[in-house]
């Protein structure tokens, strides 16, 4: 028998093993296996069977042994793998690592033995909660929940309702308070109160919509809500249609810190258990939900991109929160497009596939233009509140300090005094973007990029300097390395700078900063989240960390501190990304009973962007965008796939990509050749390159990018596939780091 099996590793398609009829178990379609490769023995999927080769039977190597007996993915489910490494020219291999847990990965067996879980054990039992120190409060609230679950408790549920509770249940298995045991894939369940909420005539008919479609039909939905809308409890109403009917549903969020929040929510609505999968979890917990959904013991899976490719014993619908979001584009190896893939996934299983968001993305706008997505609007805030107004500061000439004009500063106060939260945004953390020397102008630049590195005070004495791009950091110096002077200037503003004025100005208020350097620690994210949204915090200060999917009730003004790069940023698409975070940010004011201000500092006033986004809406802004990208025959009007190539020597680069650009234009002349001049579509390939990347030298590499376009996917697929094996046979191959980005969403 000949086994054809998906390896790690440069090959197009699977590899030829032969395989012993006598030697026992049979290897299944869809199973592992341990296989020769190289000098080493590796897990491979099996792709298919056949009884002869294309290659010569004696030079094919055997399998070793043979891991499952049964299938982990259904011949229907490998199609769909095998289409997402043939559309983003990936190796097959590859896709099949990214579908498998790391535990299956390493040849680990399938079945789950259980996952720790805790109890409170007699000792505990007894604790009374005045035993507890008063500054405790993370020691209490674990004491306070074990008492009132009375059940053992896994480490996602702990995550679901208490945050940084890791540290207080160590000390209590210490103290003897708690035991541990392993407890079922599937523990036992206390499922709170089924919140009550009616749905409002534009959510019903969203529900409805999905809900009267025939079993076994696809179709592609884009949810557009304002933001606090209740596109959650929309999406809450078509999976219980779902559910009552067996199947199950696949939900995408974009960020890791939105899961736990989202999984107890959906939980209590569903009354039943949800799965959680995402980067969060440790190799035990991922195994355990890629599991319990595969064999159907849980019908829902909430997840960021990788869950796109968890199988389903009978997937009913697909939803996709924030789908304009880039998060759920993978940026390096297996460079794929989870909305796209979601979508995809959703017409080869026949079922209805939903895309949420307040700011859709031009491509799916432009997919409702076209009729391939029927367009669902929310078009008013639940529970009656209302939409934040929005104005645009004009601090040209205004006189800013630390990066707040007099204005806003007002705001703040006013807004304070009425016991309202406040928001700031602004992108950029650390203390200052640049450290000069106030002599001679010497900045701090990384040694592997070309980009200056962050000033960030706190770490040591003098603070530090890290490079946001590599992630290079050193001591910051004393002294100027150029002119030896001792005086330094800190240019520019951070997230860190700012809390700090901001806490010196307004010292009785509580202020809490939400960035990538404050929500490290595993739990610190939901910590922050609680302070901003319980209203312990009254002033909170971030990235857009805090833009997406937050409910923060007590938040009354928004202000945005510095959007203007968005208006002229080198990337096509910098425009729109500028506008949904706009509207992401200011969608935090004004959630509840309190009315909200959005205030946005610029010095454009008068963009004719901003003006339209502002006074006319994001929809107006997208008719407009979405007109400017046809006429510049740009994506969505066109289609693209970017190339790229990184080289510690920049000639090796250059010289990689010129020769694919050479070979890619005679591929396309002898596809127009072949079909006797004819074929418009080949004739209007675009081949734009080689040119440097934005920032051209990153981690000691200098990277470069090809672009492909046409306004045929398939043609532009076609004469990629004739060229991209000879990529791999190229000697230059070797010297470079290569890639390809099929529908890129960044020009980085």
């Amino acid at each position: 028998m000949i086994v054809k099996v998906a390896v790690p590793g440069p090959f197009l398609f699977p590899l030829d093993y032969r395989f012993d009829l006598s030697e026992g178990a049979l290897p299944v379609v869809g199973g592992r296996v341990w296989v020769p490769f190289r000098n080493k023995q590796q897990v491979g999927l099996v792709m298919g069977l056949a009884e002869e080769s294309d290659y010569q039977s004696d030079k094919l190597k055997s399998v070793l042994a043979v891991i499952d007996e049964e299938a982990l993915f259904t011949q229907a489910h490998l199609e769909f793998l095998s289409w997402s490494a043939h559309y983003y020219h990936e190796p097959i291999g590859e896709v099949m690592q990214a579908a498998l847990p790391k535990k299956l990965r390493a040849g680990e067996a399938v079945n789950i033995t259980g996952l720790p879980v805790w109890e409170l054990s007699e000792k505990g039992l007894e604790i009374q909660a005045d035993a507890i120190p008063k500054n405790a409060k993370h020691q209490l609230a674990l004491l306070t929940h074990l008492k009132s679950v009375g059940m053992a408790q896994s480490a996602s549920q702990l995550s679901c309702v208490l945050e940084s509770w890791r540290p207080s249940l160590k000390k209590f298995m210490d103290l003897g308070w708690i035991k541990e045991s392993r407890g079922l894939c599937l523990p036992e369940m206390a499922y709170a109160a089924k919140p009550e909420h009616e749905l409002n005539a534009d959510q019903q008919q969203a529900v409805d919509a999905v809900a009267a479609l025939p079993v076994q039909s696809f179709q592609a939905f884009l949810l557009e809500g304002v933001t606090g809308s209740g596109k959650t409890e929309v999406y809450l109403g078509m999976i219980d249609a779902v559910l009552k009917r067996g199947k199950q549903a696949l939900v995408l969020v974009p960020e890791i810190g939105l899961t736990p929040q989202m999984v107890s929510r959906f939980t209590a609505y569903l009354q039943q258990p949800v799965a959680a999968l995402h980067s969060g979890l440790n190799d035990a917990e991922r195994l355990c939900a890629w599991q319990l959904v595969r064999t159907g013991q849980v019908k829902v899976l909430l997840g960021t991109r990788s869950a796109i490719f968890a199988p389903f014993a009978d997937l009913g619908i697909c939803i996709i929160d924030e789908e304009h979001d880039l998060s759920f584009k993978q940026q390096e190896g297996f460079r794929y497009s989870a909305r796209d893939l979601l979508i995809r996934r959703a017409f080869d299983s026949k079922v209805p596939v939903v895309l949420g968001s307040a700011t859709p993305s031009l491509e799916s706008l432009h997919n409702v233009e076209i009729g391939r997505y029927h367009h669902l609007q929310l078009h008013q805030r639940a529970a009656n509140a209302q939409l934040p107004s929005i104005k645009l500061l004009d601090v040209r000439g205004e006189k800013i300090q630390e990066g707040v004009s007099r204005p806003l500063r007002t705001a703040m106060q006013q807004h304070l005094q009425k016991q309202g939260q406040v928001l700031l945004f602004l992108n950029r953390r650390g203390f200052a973007p640049v450290l000069m020397c106030h002599q001679c102008g010497w900045q701090a630049q990384c040694p592997s990029c070309d980009a200056n590195m962050t000033f960030h005070q706190s770490g040591t004495v003098h603070g530090h300097l890290r490079c946001h791009h590599c992630g290079y950091q050193c001591a910051a110096p004393k002294a100027c390395p150029s002119c030896q002077s001792e005086e330094f200037v800190k240019v520019g503003q951070g997230t860190e700078r700012l809390t700090e004025t901001i806490q010196e100005w307004f010292p009785e208020q509580k202020v809490v900063r939400i960035d990538r350097d404050t929500t490290r620690q595993k739990g610190k994210m939901a910590e922050l989240t609680e302070q901003a949204r319980s209203g312990e915090a009254d002033i909170l200060i971030g990235t857009q960390m805090l833009a997406k999917g937050h409910h923060f009730p007590n938040v009354t003004l928004v202000a945005l501190l510095d959007i203007d790069q968005g208006l002229f940023g080198v990337d096509f698409r910098a425009s729109e990304r500028m506008a949904q975070l706009v509207l992401q940010v200011a969608g935090r004011a004004g959630r509840a009973e309190k009315a909200g201000e959005v205030l946005i500092q610029t010095h454009h006033p008068d963009h004719p962007l901003l003006i339209t986004l502002i006074k006319e809406g994001y929809g107006a802004f997208a008719e407009k965008a979405l007109l400017e990208r046809q006429q510049a025959r740009l994506p969505p009007f066109r289609y693209q796939i970017m190339i790229r190539a990184e080289a510690m020597q920049p000639q090796d680069g250059l010289r990689f990509l010129s020769e694919l650009k050479h070979a890619l234009l005679a591929q396309a002349q002898l596809a127009q050749t072949k079909s006797g001049g004819s074929s418009a579509e080949v004739r209007d390939l675009d081949v734009w390159g080689p040119v440097s990347a934005p920032m051209e030298r990153r981690q000691g590499r200098y990277r470069y990018q090809l672009l492909l376009q046409s306004a045929q996917r398939s043609d532009l697929h076609a004469v990629l596939g004739q060229v991209e094996p000879h990529i791999y046979k190229s000697p230059l191959s070797r010297k470079v780091r290569w890639s390809i980005d099929v529908d890129p969403q960044e020009m980085f």
